[in-house]
């Protein structure tokens, strides 16, 4: 998971970003700092300045309280793309049912490259049947920062229901086979992994695996290649690591 390589993207955006609350955001359970107040930052998130707003919005990247959805559901529409940016990944932090369409139709109309990784970001922690078109076409089609996240964010369909698992396994085989971008090839290999480690031995899960036996054989680039092995390994596939021990056995890798 190449996040380090986004870096290098800011020209895709359009603009540096100034913050990126994916470098800031600590996983649940690991950040011991105190955390902001709940009640004061719900009262910034209708302030009339748009900096309150903003840190009104990145409080909810790290604090968890229902009371914040609907005000940053109205928030997605923010005439200031820092305030759009902060809120999508405060929704990805307070994730609800109802926040999905508003999402998907903000995903779809807003010009910010940087907004749209948050709200594929917020999508994808949904884990929500709903959002998965969305991250499909996202991964086929928009920046490589967007693309990068849709790959990690359909990973996460094994949580939701088979039919979503499906869905999303070819454009990740076409991600993995086709895109420019390296770091989007090894999110695209480990989310094979993670679906197919859910899925039954059939068609669609001996086309995923042979997509990830030709990454780690044929790939170019060293990263892809081992998130390709790490994944054929994760799900135990005897043809896949068939091949892993005869390439490795010739020198190969």
């Amino acid at each position: 998971m190449y996040d380090d390589e986004l870096a290098v993207l800011d020209a895709e955006v359009g603009r540096e970003s100034p913050f990126d609350p994916l470098d800031a955001i600590a996983p649940l359970g690991e950040d011991e700092a105190p955390k902001p107040n709940a009640d004061n930052m719900l009262l910034l998130l209708h302030h009339p300045d748009q900096q309150q707003r903003m840190l009104g919005a990145r409080a909810f990247c790290e604090i968890e309280d229902p009371r914040s959805i609907p005000f940053l559901i109205g928030m997605l529409a923010d005439p200031c793309p820092l305030v759009r940016v902060s809120t999508a990944y405060a929704l990805g932090r307070n994730t609800s049912p109802m926040a999905i369409d508003p999402l998907i139709a903000q995903f779809h109309r807003d010009w910010n490259g940087y907004a749209r990784k948050g709200i594929v970001w917020a999508l994808g922690n949904t884990r929500d049947a709903r959002a998965v078109s969305t991250l499909c076409n996202a991964l086929k089609t928009d920046i490589s920062a967007v693309r990068l996240w849709a790959a990690s964010a359909l990973g996460q369909t094994p949580k939701i229901d088979y039919a979503s698992m499906i869905k999303a396994v070819p454009p990740l085989i076409g991600g993995l086979r086709r895109d420019d971008v390296s770091a989007v090839r090894s999110n695209c290999a480990w989310a094979i992994g993670q679906i197919c480690t859910e899925l039954p031995s059939n068609v669609v899960y001996a086309t995923a695996v042979d997509a990830l036996i030709e990454a780690f054989a044929e790939d170019e680039e060293l990263g892809v290649k081992e998130d390709a092995r790490a994944a054929i390994l994760s799900i135990g596939d005897s043809r896949g690591l068939q091949v892993i021990e005869e390439i490795e056995q010739d020198g190969y890798f």
